[in-house]
């Protein structure tokens, strides 16, 4: 998964949320948009990279890493059933 790409996606879709007038409902539309649309991988790379130094390359807005530190919680996609 190209992390880079999946930051890039991130920022347009803040650049977008960002702005609305009401932050808290901005960060939470930011979060909302990723969890219902994005792949349970696609949440996971983009969390782990949130974790991560920032590398050459195109750095995570500062609004859309307000939204996945506060909405962290609602990303993580379920653990995989094993039954």
């Amino acid at each position: 998964m190209d992390n880079q790409n999946l930051i890039d996606m991130a920022n347009r879709i803040g650049d977008f949320f960002d702005s609305m007038p009401d932050r808290d409902e901005a960060l939470a539309g930011v979060a909302d948009h990723i969890r219902r649309f994005w792949e349970p991988r696609m949440r996971r790379a983009l969390l782990a990279a949130l974790d991560e130094p920032e590398e050459n390359g195109v750095a995570m807005s500062a609004f859309v890493k307000e939204a996945l530190v506060e909405h962290r919680e609602q990303l993580m996609p379920a653990a995989p059933s094993t039954a």
